[in-house]
């Protein structure tokens, strides 16, 4: 037969009572010792994505100023104008011009790198517009990198989503070339599905090369 845990207080009450007149007095608590392992420990690093093929030059999907790998299954196309109003204004984003899409629903995420060209100028002050020119940002940081061996400049941010209701993360890395500033975001379905595609987005940054 099960007892309540309050009908069982009271007896074990009494036995640790007479456990104490026993040894003659209650010994002081030992001190708690948490064990190394149970200490908190930093995310493990997602493993790098592998190289599928390369974009960016000429007979490639996209022709850009650069040229960047792609991970295994990413789907690139290239984002033609459009003379549709709605169209066009999706494919502008303060100075930068939607130039590629690159699909990761084919590797089993939701989301996108897109490649966007801002024109001539400095990477930073190309990407502060681009992140300026997003509604709902927070969290804004930008830091000074390499992508490939080219000067880059990187943000981190996130951007409230009204329709779920939560805000997501995405990110961008912007670079200077003789032909114009280019940047590539990633954004994701949410801040789960943006983190899976980390790796896709890494490879690219680091392979970046200038053509």
């Amino acid at each position: 037969m099960r007892h309540p845990i309050r009908a069982l207080a009271p007896s074990l009450a009494a036995l640790i009572t007479a456990g104490a007149l026993v040894t003659g007095c209650a010994a002081d608590p030992e001190p708690l010792h948490v064990a190394e392992d149970s200490a908190p420990r930093p995310p493990v690093k997602a493993p790098k994505a592998p190289k599928a093929q390369s974009l960016g030059a000429p007979g490639t999907a996209c022709a850009l100023p650069v040229s960047f790998d792609l991970a295994a299954q990413w789907k690139p196309k290239a984002v033609e104008a459009s003379d549709d109003e709605v169209f066009a204004a999706l494919g502008k984003q303060g100075p930068a011009t939607m130039v590629c899409e690159i699909d990761a629903k084919p590797a089993g995420n939701i989301g996108y790198l897109r490649v966007w060209s801002a024109g001539a100028g400095a990477a930073r002050t190309a990407l502060e517009g681009f992140v300026k020119a997003e509604k709902n940002t927070s969290k804004v940081v930008y830091k000074e990198t390499k992508a490939g061996a080219l000067p880059a400049t990187e943000v981190t941010y996130t951007v409230y989503n009204q329709v779920m209701e939560e805000s997501k993360e995405e990110r961008a890395f912007a670079v200077s070339t003789s032909r114009g500033v280019v940047i590539v975001h990633l954004g994701g379905l949410d801040t789960q599905e943006h983190r899976e595609m980390l790796p896709a987005y890494e490879l690219a940054r680091d392979s970046v090369s200038a053509l």
